[in-house]
Parts: C-alpha cells; sequence; structure tokens
C-alpha cells in the first residue's frame, strides 16, 4: 500500500467554485487512494451563513477519496488561522500535507506529482515546499519538466512536518531579519511586491499566511519544486474571493500530462528565474491595460 499524503481542502461559501474544485480532484489518479480532510469556516456575517451553509451541505456528499472527514469550525477563523491550523494538525499526524483551496482546478496529475517529490525530496532539507501552480511562461518549453525556485505559490501546494516547523507566523521577527539586499532578492529582484505584502501585513492591511510561509523559508535558504507547466489553473479571480481581484494575468492552460522528471542538483533553476522575473516585469500589461484594470478595481 501508497503512504500517499492526505489532502486537506479549505472551504467556505462559494459552493460553486467549492463543487468544481472537488470534481477535478475526484479524476485525479490516487484520489480513491488518499485520505481527504475538508475544512469548512463558520460564517463571519449572517449575511454569509446561507452560502456557508450551502458549502456545508455540498461537501456532505463528497465520495472518490479513500476516506473524506469534514472539519465544521464553529466560529470564524479566517483563511490564513484556518490554514495554519489544519496544515500543523495534519502535518504532525502524518508527516506530510497536500493542501487545496476551493477555487483551484487540478490535472489529473496533481496527486501523483505531489506524492512522488513528497517521497523524492522527504530528506532534502533545503526543499520546502511543493508548488503545482506555474505562471504561463514564455519560453516554458525551454525548462525541464520541473525545476527549483525561491518563491512559495500557495495556489495547490504540499510540504513535510520538518519543513513546517521552521513557520514562523511572526511579522516582526520575519521582518527584523532581512536587509536591503535580502529585501531585493525575496522580490525578484523587485517584480513582485511580496516585501509590500509583509508590510502590509504588518500594517493590518492583510492577513496571509502565504507571504509569512514564503517568507520563514526564503529566511531558511529554502527552495520550492514547481512545474514549468501548470497543474493548477486558479478560478479565484472572478470577484468572488476574499483576498482576490478580478484578472486573468495569471490563468493557465492546465498541463495534462504526467510528471516523470524531477531535479535532482538542488539549486535554484537559473533559466526558469529570469522567465519567471520577465514574466512579473510584463504581467501586467502596458499603460492602457493597467489603466482599466485599476477602474475595474475601484469600481468593484
Amino acid at each position: 500500500m501508497q503512504n500517499l499524503a492526505p489532502i486537506a481542502l479549505f472551504v467556505y461559501n462559494r459552493p460553486q467554485h467549492t463543487r468544481r474544485t472537488i470534481k477535478f480532484l475526484q479524476q485525479n489518479l490516487l484520489a480513491d487512494e488518499s485520505r481527504l480532510y475538508i475544512f469548512s469556516d463558520a460564517a463571519k456575517t449572517p449575511s454569509q451563513q446561507d452560502a456557508v451553509d450551502e458549502v456545508r451541505e455540498l461537501i456532505k456528499n463528497t465520495t472518490g477519496f479513500k476516506t473524506v472527514k469534514i472539519i465544521e469550525q464553529k466560529y470564524n477563523l479566517g483563511l490564513a488561522n484556518s490554514i495554519i491550523a489544519g496544515v500543523t494538525k495534519l502535518v504532525n499526524e502524518y508527516g506530510k500535507i497536500i493542501v487545496f483551496e476551493d477555487d483551484l482546478l487540478s490535472s489529473p496529475y496533481t496527486l501523483q506529482y505531489f506524492n512522488e517529490a513528497l517521497k523524492r525530496y522527504q530528506h532534502e532539507e533545503k526543499v520546502m515546499h511543493l508548488s503545482a501552480y506555474m505562471y504561463p511562461l514564455a519560453g516554458a518549453d525551454a525548462l525541464p519538466e520541473t525545476f527549483l525556485y525561491r518563491a512559495a505559490h500557495s495556489w495547490g501546494w504540499a510540504t513535510w512536518q520538518r519543513a513546517w516547523a521552521d513557520f514562523n507566523p511572526n511579522i516582526d521577527s520575519l521582518i527584523a531579519q532581512f536587509d536591503k539586499q535580502k529585501i531585493n532578492d525575496f522580490s525578484i529582484d523587485g517584480r513582485m511586491n511580496f516585501w509590500k505584502q509583509m508590510q502590509q501585513f504588518k500594517a493590518g492591511k492583510n492577513n496571509s499566511w502565504a507571504i509569512r510561509w514564503y517568507a520563514s523559508i526564503f529566511l531558511k535558504n529554502g527552495l520550492t519544486l514547481n512545474p514549468a507547466k501548470s497543474l493548477i489553473h486558479n478560478i479565484g479571480h472572478d470577484g468572488t474571493g476574499i483576498h482576490s481581484n478580478i484578472e486573468n494575468m495569471y490563468a493557465v492552460s492546465i498541463n495534462k500530462k504526467q510528471i516523470e522528471n524531477f531535479p535532482s542538483l538542488i539549486q535554484e533553476n537559473e533559466l526558469a528565474y529570469n522567465l519567471i522575473k520577465a514574466f512579473l516585469r510584463n504581467r501586467k500589461g502596458n499603460v492602457i491595460e493597467r489603466l482599466i484594470r485599476f477602474v475595474i478595481k475601484f469600481i468593484k
């Protein structure tokens, strides 16, 4: 019997997104051999109660997995606290975990990719996080199937207890360890607003667990495994998410091929880094496209 990682699925108040996420997960190779844990957060306000109830009714009928366990919160934890608590619980029990949120469509080979990589790198301390999402990179065909990179994507991911033990949720402690050079390196040579996200968390303007997890990895000189072509498509950028805007710059076509090759050299792939940096530099388009996006966001 394979020692497969448990799957943690975090849901809230989006029944249509949740239904599609589960449907795609059910179609994964290894789904029927995997344990699924569904963490359902409680409504934050009375206006959200009906949608939360609809999601909870939906997940009760989930099949297609070895086991399904539903954890319903009595009080609203918020996404960050939900994920931190749920991941901590399962890695302490199983030593590893695969994590999904309620707006992620997956390739049929996503679970296989995660479980193979979890086994392959379980004792490689420098590899701390496995991502299934990747930006729509121009030049991706020049990359190997998978590569190592510094930043951690949170749209479908996996890790081990040994890596999660280094997660530091204390923003002041994290910020104190950065100097000017580290800020630049952390922000992909200034091409991504990761440092701004850190500052916004400290100011109470976001409640991101993911930016603190990436910072924890970065400060340990850790690396993340990534596919050159994404195994995940995020359908949450439609204005329904608590922490997302309406945008399509991160849209991808899901890679439906089995991943067979993994890096043996444990270092960041320089070509991948440069392709990602180029994508981040150009992702928002020209001035007119940026203005349109700003107006839509302002109206919303």
